[in-house]
């Protein structure tokens, strides 16, 4: 039997329609062994433009749909809103029984109850033990830090934002070609001159940008494949492999490589 995803996002860009797109296609294909139960947002038709267009791709798919605006919640319920939209939310997901639950931009921190209710993994742009925080200061810190290497991991998800266990990673180099050049011109200048005359313009910065976000795709695609054919997946907040044993965190580098090589080529 098939797998069954829960899909939770706010809806909120193109990226979103894009990986729910990458997502339906691969199972379509048959490369992911599992079906898209439901998409639950936090935002209601009408809110934003960006998310209507989410929902009419979700519609398209004929996915089940899921709205509950949490704006509306703070609005209407004031201080302990979050508490009262969960539970509303769990109530309304209460037919339905994901085996996996994603976060796929889901622009709101997850409470306990929620957590416990459900086995949810997120994308984290870093490797296991890397900076915390958004994808840019992730990407300063390790400009900071003159790091090595670095990469993407999808991470259980607990209260603690960014804090849950790694369940998938992969990494890659910093060094070497293509990167040395522009770690030769960061010489003699602090991160905070970097920030303040180029801020995102910055070549490094911008090259760190570009391999990892190769890399989020493929490194979700491979994570729920990994699941639906049973090699990894979670049991009591752990990670376990097809045997039940606890592992650490399961390592995709190669199989992301050989993905991203080509559309990366210099």
């Amino acid at each position: 039997m098939d797998e069954k995803i829960g899909w939770f996002s706010t809806g909120r860009d193109k990226a979103a329609r894009d990986l729910l797109r990458t997502v339906f296609t691969s199972l379509e294909r048959g490369e992911i062994k599992a079906e898209v139960c439901f998409v639950f947002s936090n935002r209601e038709p009408g809110e934003a433009a960006e998310t209507d267009l989410f929902f009419e791709l979700v519609r398209g798919y004929r996915i089940p749909l899921i709205c509950l605006s949490s704006k509306g919640f703070k609005q209407s319920c004031g201080e302990g809103w979050r508490v009262k939209f969960e539970k509303e939310a769990m109530s309304r997901l209460e037919g339905f029984h994901p085996d996996l639950c994603v976060l796929a931009g889901y622009m709101l921190i997850v409470g306990a109850e929620m957590c416990r209710r459900y086995p949810m993994i997120n994308l984290h742009p870093a490797a296991p033990g890397g900076p915390q925080g958004t994808w840019q200061e992730v990407i300063w810190k390790l400009m900071e830090e003159g790091a090595d290497e670095t990469g993407v991991m999808m991470h259980l998800v607990t209260p603690e934002l960014d804090k849950g266990p790694p369940v998938t990673y992969c990494t890659f180099s910093l060094r070497s070609k293509p990167f040395d050049r522009y770690w030769d011109e960061l010489k003699g200048h602090s991160i905070e001159e970097v920030k303040s005359q180029e801020c995102e313009n910055n070549s490094l910065f911008k090259l760190i940008r570009k391999h990892g976000l190769a890399r989020e795709f493929p490194l979700i695609i491979a994570t729920l494949k990994a699941f639906s054919e049973g090699r990894v997946r979670i049991e009591g907040g752990r990670v376990v492999d097809s045997s039940g044993k606890g592992i650490e965190v399961y390592n995709l580098s190669e199989e992301i490589d050989q993905k991203v090589r080509e559309a990366l080529a210099e």
